[in-house]
């Protein structure tokens, strides 16, 4: 393999522009710096903004604003790492629940990343395999294929013809992980966003033991292997082959599969959508209810799709994790009251397994039994559930804006559960973009007593 295969032609519109990752904690540091800086700014204009036409503007209507959350995301998308793995969980858990602008801005974070560029690139591949790395390999392609909040991906050939993805870890983001986290949750208090009261200690703690497991290509490795023998020969579904020989905690080696971005199903015809979101939502449910092992971050990338088999390819399970039985069991109940239409028992059985709090409950019942009542409504609808119709939503944002401004309500759910909840909500955010018609019901009601 030559020096031309490594610094072979870049292709810009693939991925996001070269750009260094930041290493040392002062250099991230400094990043945070400007971002609050920019935000601050951002706040003073827009404030001034509205007094002069008249507005008496709230706090929180002048931090989320389009032009702070265009600063905030590029500002991430710099950074990588911990901090963008939080904004692009922000961005898709909220989904529905965000303004539309608001939500299309910080897209941007799911969608693109800067790469490293091939000096950079060079330092960490020697640093895992040795000066000379490129023997090898019959090809390198420098310019990656993917570049997400952790690491890049690249397509390489071996000397026997095989295809190989390779997914290289950014330098630095592994040890960046509880101070980019620290730097988040600063950031957040300072902004109000906030109740000074609520403690997310537990909360914090937990992200970084997750984004430490991500970051962990070692732990990857093995939970890829593991997840491909529970899909095992399932002829709709595709997991990827460990390579081990070149894989290490910072590089990730598997068999690369010829597939497109699962959103290119958008113009297919209706069954073809209906039948592969119907797939993902079988394998929501066999994870939850069944394995018990759920691939928790349901990020539009990590679906890809082969339009010769119809076969969804299944990518990135640095987030794969266990599912506690007592969190299963919680959905399980929940489910059962929903599809039996008792709206006490849905409240019940949300506030038992930690989803909703009882303050809420005590404070904001009404709401709350309004909101039951519309999602009631909608599993129970004979026949397929329409995706695409999202006249609902506006309605819960509604009724949940109104449980939100009341702080002293405010209810933070075990992380178990809210990982679980956002490969649910990230499923039917990908659902809903493909406009597909499920019969969910009869598939949920497959799983209950």
């Amino acid at each position: 393999m030559s020096n031309d295969d490594f610094d072979g032609a870049r292709d810009p519109a693939r991925a996001g522009s070269g750009r260094s990752v930041p290493k040392g904690r002062l250099s991230r540091l400094g990043v945070f710096g400007r971002m609050a800086g920019g935000v601050a700014g951002g706040v003073v204009s827009e404030g001034a903004r509205r007094l002069a036409s008249g507005e008496r503007p709230r706090m929180a209507d002048l931090l989320m604003t389009p032009a702070n959350a265009v600063r905030v995301a590029d500002q991430l998308a710099h950074l990588r790492g911990a901090a963008m793995k939080l904004g692009q969980m922000v961005s898709m858990d909220a989904g529905d629940m965000l303004p539309p602008e608001l939500a299309a801005i910080l897209a941007r974070l799911r969608d693109n990343a800067h790469h490293m560029p091939p000096p950079q690139l060079d330092r960490v591949l020697t640093a895992e395999w040795g000066r000379d790395w490129r023997r090898r390999f019959a090809h390198f392609q420098a310019h990656p294929i993917a570049a997400a909040s952790i690491g890049q991906v690249h397509r390489a050939k071996l000397p026997d013809g095989r295809m190989l993805a390779i997914k290289v870890q950014y330098p630095g983001v592994k040890e960046s992980i509880d101070a980019d986290v620290d730097n988040v949750a600063t950031l957040l208090r300072v902004s109000g966003l906030l109740p000074k009261g609520l403690d997310i200690s537990a909360l914090l703690a937990d992200a970084k033991r997750q984004l430490h497991d991500e970051a962990d290509y070692e732990r990857e490795g093995a939970m890829l292997e593991r997840y491909r023998g529970l899909v095992g020969d399932d002829p709709t579904l595709i997991v990827p082959k460990l390579e081990p020989a070149l894989s290490t905690s910072r590089v990730l080696a598997m068999d690369y599969i010829e597939c497109v971005p699962i959103e290119t199903l958008d113009t297919e015809p209706q069954d073809v959508r209906d039948r592969t979101v119907a797939r993902l939502i079988a394998l929501t449910l066999r994870e939850l209810l069944d394995w018990q092992l759920m691939q928790t971050d349901p990020n539009f990338a990590n679906y890809r799709w082969q339009p010769e088999t119809g076969r969804i390819v299944l990518l990135d399970f640095g987030a794969a994790r266990a599912v506690p039985a007592v969190v299963a069991d919680g959905y399980r109940r929940l489910l059962a009251a929903g599809l039996a239409g008792d709206r006490d028992a849905v409240r019940d059985a949300a506030v038992a397994a930690g989803f909703l709090g009882e303050n809420a409950v005590t404070a904001h019942r009404p709401a709350i039994d309004r909101m039951i009542d519309v999602i009631l409504e909608e599993m129970n609808r004979t026949g397929a559930f329409d995706f695409g119709d999202r006249g609902f939503v506006s309605v819960l944002r509604d009724e949940g804006t109104t449980v939100a401004r009341d702080r002293a309500s405010w209810h933070i759910p075990s992380a178990d559960m809210l990982l679980v909840q956002r490969k649910i909500s990230g499923t039917a955010l990908l659902a809903a973009r493909l406009k597909a018609r499920v019969d969910v019901r009869s598939m949920v009601s497959a799983y209950l007593p």
